[in-house]
C-alpha cells in the first residue's frame, strides 16, 4: 500500500451526516466504525463515528470521526493532516521528523485496532496522525 497523506475531519456527534454528504458530494466509498464496534471510548460514545474514510474513484481520501464527549471540540481547529501506509521505515521516518521540536500526543505504538498509530503536533502546532499497517511494533 502506498503511504497517503490526506485531511482528518473531528465533528462533535456530526461525523456519520457529516461523511454521507461529502460521499454524496464527491463520490465514492464510504466505510465507517463506531467506538462500540471497536470495544473504544466512554460510555455514551459507543454509537460515535471513532474512524470513517472515504475514498473516492479518482483517488482523493478524506477520513473523519466524532470527537468523544470527554474531549474538547473547537470548530475551526477541528482537522489533523493523516499520513498511512505499510512502509515501517519511512512513517517512522515522518513521525521523527515532525516530533522534532513538537509535542507528542499519542505515542507511536500499537493501537487496540492492531496497526502503528501516534499523534504529534509538530513545532507549528499542526496535528498529525502517523498510521502504519501491517507493522509488526
Amino acid at each position: 500500500m502506498p503511504t497517503t497523506l490526506n485531511p482528518y475531519l473531528g465533528f462533535r456527534d456530526t461525523a456519520r451526516h457529516a461523511m454521507e454528504f461529502y460521499r454524496d458530494v464527491f463520490g465514492g466509498e464510504l466505510t465507517i466504525s463506531t467506538f462500540g464496534e471497536m470495544q473504544m471510548g466512554d460510555p455514551g460514545d459507543e454509537d460515535k463515528v471513532m474512524h470513517s474514510m472515504l475514498t473516492t474513484a479518482k483517488g482523493m481520501v478524506l477520513m473523519g470521526s466524532d470527537t468523544p464527549a470527554a474531549t474538547e471540540y473547537i470548530p475551526g481547529t477541528n482537522f489533523s493532516v493523516s499520513i498511512s501506509g505499510d512502509d515501517e521505515a519511512e512513517l517512522r521516518g515522518y513521525w521523527d521528523g515532525l516530533t522534532e521540536g513538537g509535542r507528542i500526543d499519542v505515542p507511536l505504538e500499537v493501537a487496540p485496532w492492531g496497526d502503528i498509530f501516534g499523534m504529534v503536533t509538530d513545532r507549528f502546532g499542526v496535528d498529525w496522525m502517523i498510521g502504519i499497517s501491517g507493522a509488526s511494533g
